[in-house]
């Protein structure tokens, strides 16, 4: 073998040698605290543009070692030249060093990500926000090191060492925690309270939706448990539904072509009356939504000044870019099963989300073909042929007619005061309508990829044209175009801006832990819940110590089941507006009163945060309890 003559030749294919040697390094090498860490990255692995780059060629970082010694470049460009065999068979690296303050929280790493399915796909969640790719928080350990460390988003964070470092502690970790999706269990007082939802867990392990309204309930209820052990057989019983129906749903679409869908009704309780409940047509739609949907519409007819049911049902079908004709047919297809279990005396279906009265109208049509009668009304159609003048404002006036009962108490009013609305349906748009006839201050609303904020307020006229986006199935992105002082937030949530009271009208879990955290840093101080349980159970944590007043759902909600019976009852088509309002506010108060009596009868003073939420539970399951038991066993 022949060497170089030259010292500096010979000292130069060193260097030479060493940089080749470092490049064919692919592990991570961890010091002491606050040293430095050898990274290597790959083609792509941190910044596209590196994968035109070559390592030796790479310009110096320091201006003053490019001007030192250009002689010595020269000589490093042809030692790689002598070398360019052994390049090629190695792959380009390029290295970087980065000092990284480690911490103890690290060792926890393999806890931050789990897998969920988002819109049919596949993605890795952060534990700590809830959420995936660009709606992932910065990294709340801290944003030392470098842009791939800082974890702006969550591609960077899979894609850093810090995440393969996580990788590894799982795989190295005797007591790794694995989990698809991880469950909130609350702790509890009472051990017999614990059984219950120990019991519903063994059951239904899966069916998270379920099992977090059931905990939100038996936390409610722990005091009237702890007082009457009798009322645990009860709990058990009426946490398994009466009647669960689950069927296949065929139907073709303008091109001919077959597609199946599922289709669920679940009848949760009848012990009081029929059942009444809501119909959802979404593509996240399964038995435990179904499940938690009706148990929530059993509690709330039972609070109800009605003698009622609950039940709820809907299909993963998705109503959204599809034409007349294929919503027609879909609904005849849904109806041909379900129409045997509808009735005035058994149960009526109401409009959900992704039900409007398209749906309703040729869910109606097909039932009164094949039931050869038209007894009954479907909640929410057209006023020409059924349903009250008012009956699809009435949940969104109801919300606020509460909120209004729940500031007289405290001697304020709304007016004046600015509200965040979630959400863009027709829940959504009348209480912004109502909000605005009492003088309030209605600044967001929101879509699936976004919120839309004007500072100014909305007004009759800025509703109308939200109106008009929304049907012609536009992005709230396009209100900015014409009022300037608005502005569209692109992967985000209302939470953040500064406002006095929160109306979350969107869907479940809406707000989760960052969400809460978000609220009350920006002065809410009532949530009147208007979708049904919009807060994860982390968040109802957060609200809860920081005294956050909550409406719940099932007691502010109840408007739209006390205008269905007023229509279905009284088949009165004539009411003024001001009539309809009239018994709709006396219905709002009598249940926001039961509540409260109900929670100040179990030792919660009034003026608790938790009082409504824990009024509403006890005084709905008192009321079906006792029902059950006068029943016997059935």
């Amino acid at each position: 073998m022949l060497l170089p003559t030259g010292g500096g030749g010979m000292n130069s294919t060193m260097d030479d040698m060493n940089l080749i040697h470092q490049a064919q390094r692919h592990h991570l090498v961890v010091r002491e605290i606050g040293e430095e860490i050898d990274l290597e990255i790959g083609h792509g692995d941190d910044d596209p543009s590196f994968s035109n780059n070559t390592l030796i060629n790479v310009p110096p970082q320091e201006s003053a070692a490019e001007d030192h010694d250009e002689s010595k470049q020269m000589m490093i460009h042809q030692a790689s030249s002598g070398n360019q065999d052994l390049l090629k068979t190695q792959p380009t690296k390029k290295k970087k060093k980065v000092v990284k303050r480690w911490r103890e929280e690290w060792a926890d790493t393999y806890k931050w990500a789990y897998v969920d399915v988002k819109d049919g796909t596949a993605r890795i969640f952060c534990s700590v926000c809830r959420e995936y790719g660009r709606k992932h928080r910065r990294n709340p350990y801290g944003n030392e090191g470098s842009r791939n460390m800082q974890m702006s988003a969550l591609e960077e964070h899979n894609n850093s060492l810090l995440h393969k470092e996580a990788l590894r502690l799982q795989m190295a970790s005797k007591d790794k925690i694995v989990v698809d999706k991880p469950l909130y269990v609350k702790a509890l007082m009472s051990k017999t309270a614990g059984s219950i939802i120990e019991a519903a867990l063994k059951r239904d392990p899966h069916e998270l939706e379920f099992i977090q309204s059931v905990q939100e309930a038996i936390h409610a209820l722990e005091r009237v448990i702890s007082k009457n052990s009798s009322y645990v057989s009860t709990m058990e019983r009426l946490l398994e539904p009466e009647r669960t129906i689950v069927f296949r749903v065929p139907w073709v679409d303008d091109r001919g072509e077959t597609h199946v869908n599922r289709g669920f009704r679940v009848h949760f309780n009848q012990t009081l009356g029929p059942c009444r409940g809501g119909l959802r047509f979404h593509p996240s739609m399964n038995l435990s939504i179904a499940k938690f949907l009706s148990f929530g519409q059993t509690l709330k007819n039972a609070l109800s000044p009605y003698r009622l049911g609950g039940s709820s049902g809907g299909s993963d079908f998705d109503p959204k870019s599809k034409s007349d004709g294929e919503v027609m047919r879909f609904c005849q297809s849904f109806m041909n099963e379900l129409y045997r279990y509808l009735g005035p005396e058994k149960d009526l279906p109401s409009e959900e989300m992704g039900v409007g009265t398209r749906e309703m109208g040729f869910l109606h049509g097909q039932y009164r073909r094949l039931a050869g009668h038209s007894q009954g009304s479907f909640t929410g159609p057209r006023i020409n042929w059924s349903g009250s003048s008012l009956r699809t404002e009435a949940t969104g006036y109801g919300l606020v007619f509460f909120a209004q009962l729940i500031l007289a108490d405290m001697n304020k009013e709304l007016k004046g005061l600015r509200c965040a609305v979630s959400g863009s349906g027709k829940i959504a748009m009348h209480v912004l309508e109502k909000l605005i006839a009492y003088g309030a201050v209605p600044i967001t609303v929101s879509d699936a990829n976004g919120y839309l904020v004007d500072d100014d307020g909305f007004d009759f006229l800025k509703i109308s044209f939200l109106r008009d986006i929304k049907a012609q199935q536009r992005s709230l992105r396009d209100y900015s175009k014409t009022y300037a002082r608005s502005k569209y937030y692109d992967e985000a949530k209302p939470w953040s801006e500064r406002f006095d009271v929160a109306f979350p009208c969107a869907s479940q879990n809406e707000i989760n832990q960052s969400d809460a955290i978000n609220l009350v840093n920006s002065g809410c101080r009532i949530l009147v819940e208007g979708s049904n349980m919009p807060c994860t159970a982390e968040a109802v944590d957060v609200l809860r110590k920081a005294n956050v007043l909550v409406a719940p759902s099932m007691a502010a909600g109840v408007g739209g089941v006390v205008a269905g019976e007023l229509e279905l009852k009284e088949c009165n088509l004539n009411w003024s507006p001001e009539d309809f309002e009239s018994k709709l506010q006396e219905a709002m108060k009598q249940t926001y009163q039961r509540a409260l009596k109900a929670a100040t009868d179990f030792g919660y003073q009034k003026e608790s945060p938790e009082a409504l939420v824990h009024g509403a539970v006890i005084s709905a399951f008192i009321t079906i309890a006792n029902g059950m038991v006068d029943q016997g066993c059935v």
